[in-house]
């Protein structure tokens, strides 16, 4: 056997050992992983009384590790729509929101900035972020001379140079003009604006040391406190976001936590169960962390940054890792995974912004600037 095969049989068998899928399971191997179903039935139905193929019951659950909170025999469920408290959702947004930020904002995945200068508009200020050989650099978006645009000027020598006169803007500035803090933690860049009482570096959850990374950016007409006030409710999952989850159960919910044992659509047939705790490390953020099941350890950011004129942006980090013996393999093949992660991030906050937008629009009184995305999010579901 060839060194190219030994390899090639080594990464697939590393690939096997991460997923934790086995190829041909026997019919009915995975029913007990069936919501209400017994763990030592092999019989189990589907809701329409036809039992379930192996394909359709595929499911990774906790294993030995019990889920948080069994709930007794005889113990009703609570209906989503009473446990998603307005009043509770508001007073956790409300303790949030006293957390400092230290003037920091999420700008855009590292990735995304190179050597072009790119234009964003952050708390209502134009601003470029660019790279070069000493690192990340920002600064306002406007020539001091007569307003030309950065995002078209050149970089010589460490300076901008204004395309429309050649003026060279570096970084000991030209009057008004000068360079902003800049941050880049890896994964994300930041920009510092005066406002706020500052911090030294932006306020970021405590992150997996190992991980696949992605990075996923929205915008939508609304504030921030409704994009963090989307994430503080998760009784809206498995009913708005019937292709992501099968099923979410919050099991302790205050206002600085929450935590909740998530059945989510991992590929395919594929269901992953999973505990879930949320946190707000700042008023702008809120961490999710798997902390028992499948990707214990992983991390889903989210970041709200206003842009100005009512509009915010979702900034969200993903950082994805496993205690598998194969997740060498993943991120080693991260450039592959990544896009998957993103596209599964994007459709979820497509559906999020409408919903953040439309509790917008209740605030202003008004019918709504989500319209039209709610009603492609209503057929999605459909």
């Amino acid at each position: 056997m060839s060194a190219i095969d030994t390899g090639a049989r080594r990464a697939v068998r590393e690939l096997r050992d991460w997923l934790g899928v086995v190829t041909s399971p026997p019919p009915g191997a995975f029913t007990g992983a069936f919501k209400g179903s017994s763990s030592d039935s092999a019989t189990a139905s589907s809701d329409d009384g036809r039992r379930p193929t192996w394909l359709e019951s595929l499911r990774i659950p906790l294993g030995d590790r019990p889920r948080d909170r069994q709930p007794a025999r005889d113990e009703a469920p609570v209906p989503d729509w009473v446990a998603a408290s307005p009043a509770r959702i508001l007073r956790a947004w409300e303790a949030a929101s006293r957390k400092p930020c230290g003037g920091w904002f999420a700008v855009e995945g590292s990735r995304r900035i190179g050597k072009h200068p790119k234009t964003f508009t952050i708390s209502g200020r134009d601003v470029v972020l660019w790279r070069d050989e000493q690192g990340l650099h920002a600064a306002p978006e406007a020539c001091p001379h007569m307003g030309a645009s950065l995002a078209g000027a050149a970089v010589r020598d460490g300076c901008l140079v204004c395309p429309w006169h050649g003026l060279s803007l570096g970084p000991a500035g030209h009057g008004a003009w000068h360079h902003l803090p800049a941050f880049d933690d890896g994964t994300l860049v930041w920009i510092q604006l005066p406002g706020e009482a500052p911090l030294a570096r932006p306020v970021l959850p405590v992150r997996p040391r190992s991980a696949v990374d992605a990075v996923v950016r929205l915008e939508g007409q609304c504030e921030p406190e409704h994009i963090i006030r989307n994430r503080l409710d998760p009784w809206h999952g498995a009913h708005f976001h019937p292709y992501a989850f099968c099923d979410l159960e919050v099991i302790h919910a205050d206002d600085e936590r929450l935590r909740m044992n998530v059945a989510y659509r991992a590929f395919g047939p594929l269901v992953v169960d999973v505990v879930a705790e949320f946190t707000t490390p700042s008023a702008r953020c809120i961490a999710m962390h798997i902390v028992d099941g499948e990707g214990r350890g992983s991390l889903v950011e989210t970041h709200a940054t206003p842009l100005g004129h009512g509009r915010s942006a979702v900034v969200e980090a993903t950082f994805a890792t496993s205690e598998r013996d194969g997740f060498g393999l993943a991120r080693r093949l991260g450039a592959v995974i990544r896009p998957f992660m993103e596209r599964s991030a994007r459709r979820l906050w497509d559906d999020d912004v409408a919903y953040a937008e439309r509790l917008a629009s209740i605030a202003d009184g008004s019918p709504g600037p989500s319209t039209l995305r709610a009603t492609r999010t209503a057929k999605r579901a459909r």
